[in-house]
């Protein structure tokens, strides 16, 4: 009896040989996609937790009406945005103050200049918007002078700037800026609190270009800086201060957060004020990955990358970063303190996600106000009169420590 013969007369050992070379390649395949996911993570980790050396110019200058005394540029998600901004140009070079919207086209936007603090405006090709505003405190009009915090790693450079009070007011505001800014992202927060006769202490912190660098030269997203700010603590205690307010700025609120509850002297804390904070670092890693059109598996491995002592091969770090420590969502019962979470909802970096679990969690200490199109760290700039509202009303009701 014969066997039966394979489709098209092929035989067993002929397909074997052809599924056998088929798998290779399918295997091989898949091991080229792991390696790629692999690198991309790393990428992403390493990105992350590097402080970069300049910030993108991503808008292009379209021409600038000196006369008219406006500026038109390319629509992007910020230029369209209303209210009075910063506008970096020439690769920072340049400097010039934004307002309100005159005109609309499908391509672009022109608005009115309102100052020019530095560079050739008219020569500019790209820039790029930010909140900032002011370039100094000198910008404010109030007193105001340099002071130096004694951190763990060195003393690193603050802003000290007096409430309207005699004698001299024991309540202090300390503001925290940003991953990737400087102490310049908070002096809009300065006359509110100045008004509400808090003094205002604007804080560097290592790796921000300002402070002195950590031997790793690595952010920690919260969990290393938080020392620094500590450091500031006790140096405003030592000049007076007997109740403090934090101040985070995006990954600023979670540097306050870490001293909130890591810090020796945190009894002087009063109450907590976080703008567009990062309440949980895994859901801005995944929201930075949706953004960047890569698979959330990417983010998940950039942040195990993060987290473990193998992965400082790839990303530098000296410790690896406890994102369970970094997580408030998991943690809202370890806040001790008040807290106003202001928030827009369309954020586009910070995703208000984790903001909104937090204050659904600790609904008892948190206030949260949530904004709408008003982006990253730029409710201020959106809506200058409802945002110092809040901080003022929330102030009112805080009770003294």
């Amino acid at each position: 009896m014969h066997e039966p013969q394979p489709p098209n007369g092929r035989q067993p050992g002929v397909l074997r040989t052809i599924l056998g070379v088929g798998g290779i390649v399918a295997v091989g395949s898949a091991v080229a996609l792991v390696a790629a996911a692999g690198v991309l993570s790393a990428v992403m980790a390493k990105t992350i937790v590097t402080p970069p050396a300049r910030r993108e110019d991503d808008t292009r200058v379209v021409a600038v009406d000196r006369s008219g005394g406006t500026v038109t540029l390319q629509r992007h998600r910020d230029s369209v945005l209303p209210g009075e901004y910063s506008f970096f140009f020439s690769a920072g070079t340049g400097h010039v103050r934004v307002g309100e919207i005159t005109a609309r086209t499908t391509h672009t936007v022109t608005r009115r200049i309102l100052k020019l603090d530095y560079g050739d405006l008219a020569a500019a090709r790209r820039g790029r918007f930010s909140g900032w505003l002011y370039t100094g405190p000198a910008d404010l009009g109030f007193e105001w002078s340099d002071v130096t915090v004694p951190t763990p790693i060195g003393p690193a450079p603050a802003w000290l700037i007096p409430a309207d009070a005699a004698p001299p007011s024991t309540r202090w505001v300390i503001q925290v800026h940003g991953r990737a800014v400087r102490r310049e992202e908070a002096l809009r927060a300065v006359p509110v609190f100045r008004a509400a006769g808090y003094t205002s202490l604007l804080v560097s912190y290592r790796n921000d270009g300002d402070a002195p660098a950590s031997p790793d030269g690595r952010y920690g997203l919260g969990d290393t800086e938080w020392p620094d700010v500590a450091a500031a603590i006790d140096f405003a205690a030592a000049h007076g201060a007997r109740s403090i307010i934090l101040m985070g700025w995006s990954m600023g609120g979670a540097v306050a957060l870490q001293t909130l509850t890591r810090s020796p002297s945190a009894g002087l804390i009063a109450g907590i004020v976080l703008e567009s904070p990062v309440i949980d670092w895994a859901d801005v890693v995944a929201a930075q990955a949706v953004d960047r059109r890569l698979p959330r598996t990417i983010a998940r491995c950039a942040v195990l990358l993060m987290g473990s002592r193998w992965g400082a091969s790839f990303t530098g770090q000296a410790a690896p970063i406890d994102f369970g420590r970094l997580d408030f969502v998991a943690r809202a019962r370890d806040l001790h303190r008040p807290v106003l979470l202001l928030h827009s909802d369309d954020d586009g970096f910070v995703p208000a996600a984790g903001s909104r679990r937090l204050a659904g969690r600790r609904s008892d200490i948190v206030t949260f106000v949530a904004f709408s199109d008003a982006r990253h760290t730029k409710l201020w700039n959106f809506d200058p009169a409802r945002w110092n509202a809040e901080i003022t009303a929330w102030l009112a009701r805080l009770p003294e420590v």
